[in-house]
């Protein structure tokens, strides 16, 4: 599952991403975008990404830890740019393109990490902060591959590296809005490797289970029956299988076996049986 970024404050309003189009510049020199970077698998995919020697363009709205990366990342490697961003305000898809031609950069490949998730059935948690999990998750997700792919379509090279999670295989009671994200996001980024193959262009998905990074704490996870018995992959592994595998073209990646048992086993089972099961284990504390 993939690290959050801050959900909204309660009673305020996420307005959604918006895209403008032919913002992103076609031109310029290569840059590898990552959202959600300042923690988990996005810091982690970062870190990977960068041994390639491509410049780095990591997004997050929490600003001190994406500096302290870019740092990192520029003092062993390839120049790393820290844009503090809250993708889900409006116009944020424009601004990114306009600081991408700024620095005379063009997307070569981007990462769609950002998101979070909150515990809760969808009655007892706030309105906004729920809608904020599609706003980030999946609509922010879209608007950027829309303002991303045309460039590099026209280049003949760069791809998309979506980062979803085993959630989107089947339904979540108890955290309904999360996995229909996920659910969508998944089915988007089959789509579009669908669309884009022989063209140079690479969609992965990539669709770990539980993994030790800050989203179990700030979705209210951690001690939850369901979570505590999955087991817990380790943030750098699933950053490693998820860039080997995007580069290889692959449609989806599942990094790890209990990733694989969850994406195949849950689709064949009966929702009459699995979706009760699912409930009472994320409902209740171990």
């Amino acid at each position: 599952m993939t690290p959050p970024a801050e959900p909204p404050r309660a009673g305020t309003t996420a307005q959604p991403a918006t895209v403008t189009p032919c913002t992103w510049p076609r031109q310029g020199r290569a840059a590898i975008l990552v959202t959600g970077a300042s923690s988990g698998i996005g810091a982690e995919l970062a870190r990977v990404a960068a041994r390639e020697g491509i410049e780095m363009v990591l997004i997050a709205r929490s600003a001190v830890p994406l500096l302290a990366l870019a740092a990192e990342i520029g003092a062993a490697g390839p120049q790393a740019h820290a844009l503090p961003l809250d993708l889900t305000g409006s116009g944020a898809v424009a601004a990114l393109g306009a600081a991408l031609a700024e620095r005379g950069l063009c997307c070569e490949v981007l990462v769609n990490n950002a998101g979070y998730g909150l515990l809760g059935d969808i009655a007892s948690l706030d309105p906004a902060a729920q809608l904020g999990i599609l706003d980030l998750n999946l609509h922010a997700a879209a608007a950027l591959m829309l303002a991303a792919l045309p460039g590099m379509l026209a280049r003949g090279r760069g791809g998309v590296l979506n980062v979803a999670s085993v959630a989107g295989f089947l339904p979540g009671p108890g955290m309904a809005m999360y996995y229909a994200s996920k659910a969508g996001l998944r089915s988007l980024s089959e789509a579009l490797w669908a669309e884009t193959r022989g063209t140079g262009v690479a969609v992965t998905c990539l669709c770990p289970g539980p993994v030790l990074t800050p989203f179990l704490d700030r979705a209210g996870t951690r001690d939850v029956r369901l979570f505590r018995m999955l087991p817990k992959a380790d943030a750098r592994r699933v950053a490693e299988r998820g860039w080997r595998g995007f580069r290889a073209g692959r449609r989806l990646v599942l990094p790890d076996a209990g990733a694989w048992i969850t994406a195949v086993g849950a689709p064949l089972l009966p929702r009459a049986l699995l979706l009760p099961i699912v409930r009472r284990l994320q409902g209740g504390r171990a």
